[in-house]
């Protein structure tokens, strides 16, 4: 027999449905939680319980001070990710956002000299505490945050050439395939590897998600023609705002 949901679940379900009911509109105040969860026979914490979920899935938002309000649909777009995007001479993400009419733009830090957390030296195979570039990124458009992403590039690649820091030097924004060219490397592959997750506080902040809301982490890696890493990133998308479409070119057969 299966176990029965927890009571904030049975709650949740609910809520959810006299939304989908229209019983509250968008933009309309929920009764109080006290009001809430003497109606539903629940504690007060039962019922918080059950809006920060529905908060987390973007049908709730609480206002400090006033209540919780019934949220304003956000239009939920498409990021393709594909290797195409990766020859046009310019940064994938400024492409992507050019063909959903937007003006693609960043804000960057980068640090040089960072020894290699031992994750990090994994991914790029080198040993743990050699010299890396580290550079964050959030990424905007129409001046808008929607993506944010920690890049990590081998000294031993870049370190004595004049595009060791990506936002500056003759290749600035050009990203990582035209930067690494520009040095007589080729980069062949990108893995991606995306996984679900929940954004941190200092996520949301940057953002202007909720704490916990829906994220997609993408851990990608750029290799050469000989199969060595050339940088790695973690990549945060909030899913609220964007699905993730990979694009896979079908090879034609063999004339």
């Amino acid at each position: 027999m299966a176990a029965e949901p927890p009571p904030y679940m049975r709650v949740a379900d609910d809520l959810r449905r006299r939304i989908a009911a229209g019983e509250w509109s968008v933009g309309e105040r929920l009764p109080s939680r006290a009001q809430l969860a003497a109606a539903y026979g629940v504690g007060t914490n039962v019922l918080q319980k059950a809006q920060e979920r529905l908060i987390i899935e973007g049908l709730l938002e609480g206002r400090a001070g006033s209540g919780t309000y019934v949220r304003t649909p956000r239009e939920r777009l498409r990021m393709v990710r594909s290797r195409h995007r990766e020859r046009r001479g310019d940064s994938p993400f400024r492409a992507n956002m050019r063909e959903q009419g937007r003006r693609g733009s960043w804000e960057s830090h980068s640090e040089a000299r960072v020894p290699a957390p031992e994750g990090i030296a994994r991914r790029l195979a080198v040993e743990p505490g050699d010299p890396c570039v580290r550079t964050t990124y959030e990424f905007l458009a129409d001046g808008q945050p929607v993506q944010l992403s920690e890049s990590w590039e081998p000294m031993a690649i870049t370190g004595d050439t004049p595009v060791v820091l990506p936002e500056l030097g003759p290749m600035a924004g050009m990203g990582v395939v035209e930067r690494m060219r520009s040095l007589g490397i080729v980069v062949e592959t990108a893995v991606e590897v995306p996984r679900p997750g929940r954004a941190t506080q200092a996520q949301a902040n940057l953002l202007g998600i909720s704490l916990g809301e829906l994220v997609t982490q993408i851990e990608r890696t750029y290799y050469d023609t000989d199969g060595r890493p050339v940088e790695t990133a973690d990549i945060v998308i909030p899913d609220v705002r964007w699905e993730i479409a990979y694009e896979i070119p079908v090879e034609g057969p063999e004339g």
